[in-house]
């Protein structure tokens, strides 16, 4: 949000008044933070339903966290708006280490997708650490269309101009996968969003729309029963749980599309002995062997970087997306 402080307004905020007390309460160094915090439950907001991969990431790794720190960490769902609704609520609460955020690239890719994003990103919302990288998406497709490769589904586009995608929702990374799959093999498909990805998926199976790009763990048992077919995968190499599936990039030269990432934010202003405190936890967490294994069945990398490196790489990929927006041409809502 814009703020309208001008450079020689010096009063202080609510938000600064808070962190300077937090931070007076802290000294005087890091060994009474490390002793103190946290010394109630902490919140865990997910800008996404409950049994989606946001939320199912958050879950397991929280209960690691909540063992560690000898404090529960509670999962609050507040789905809505492609993550909006949860980021908002992060940037609005009291930063003071008992509100944190789980979320996807969806918080850097809002400000290129919507003309209004109810948070500043780089003023109100500070980065703690990733915990999982994804490899890449499966592009999965209604059999009754009757194509099982990349070129029949591109030959079929081009004579059914235009079909119809589903995704969970405005300006995800599964959206901007579409999109830039369509740009890229020129072809026209029309974005048909949906409240979350399971009935996204549902779309693709009972016809609504031909085709989705999905996390492949979400579609795998459907795939397996025959009710989708997966025709790609846009990793670098093939999915191991799906093998005779064909990268994207064997049949359509050089294209690729992670499946971004999970990680954990708080509000601006939580004091550094804290921030620290809870990068230490979450990367602990991430290499718990139960975590690990998740993560990789998942088809997720287990990550885990240090505050200050993950802060850049937030605004790196702030920048990266906002060019493939550009590039796929979406227009901002």
């Amino acid at each position: 949000m814009t703020s309208h402080r001008t450079p020689f307004d010096a009063r202080p905020n609510r938000r600064s008044l808070l962190a300077l007390a937090a931070g007076a309460a802290l000294l005087p160094g890091l060994g009474l933070a490390q002793e103190t915090y946290p010394q109630r439950p902490i919140k865990l907001l997910v800008g996404f339903a409950a049994g989606g991969t946001p939320d199912s990431i958050a879950r397991m790794i929280a209960e690691q966290v909540s063992r560690s720190m000898g404090q529960t960490v509670v999962i609050e769902n507040r789905a809505g708006a492609n993550g909006m609704i949860a980021a908002q609520a992060l940037a609005k609460a009291t930063p003071d280490g008992y509100t944190l955020l789980l979320t996807t690239p969806s918080i850097v890719i809002n400000p290129s997708v919507y003309k209004k994003v109810p948070y500043d990103l780089a003023r109100e919302i500070l980065p703690v650490t990733d915990v999982a990288l994804g490899d890449g998406y499966l592009l999965v497709v209604n059999p009754a269309l009757g194509v099982d490769s990349i070129p029949g589904f591109i030959e079929y586009a081009k004579r059914n101009r235009p079909i119809g995608f589903s995704s969970p929702g405005i300006g995800n990374t599964l959206h901007l996968a579409a999109e830039t799959f369509a740009s890229r093999a020129g072809i026209e498909m029309t974005h048909v969003p949906y409240k979350g990805a399971a009935p996204a998926l549902t779309a693709v199976m009972s016809g609504e729309v031909q085709a989705m790009f999905i996390p492949p763990t979400t579609a795998v048992s459907q795939v397996k029963s025959g009710k989708l077919r997966a025709i790609g995968f846009t990793s670098v190499k093939r999915w191991s749980e799906l093998p005779n599936v064909p990268t994207v990039s064997e049949s359509l030269q050089g294209f690729t599309f992670d499946s971004g990432w999970h990680a954990v934010f708080a509000p601006a202003g939580t004091p550094a002995p804290i921030v620290a405190r809870l990068n230490a936890e979450f990367r602990k967490a991430v290499g718990v062997p139960e975590v690990r294994n998740f993560l990789i069945q998942g088809g997720y990398e287990p990550s885990g970087r240090p505050q200050a490196e993950f802060a850049a790489f937030v605004q790196s990929e702030e920048k990266r997306y906002a060019e493939i927006v550009r590039t796929a041409k979406i227009t901002p809502e």
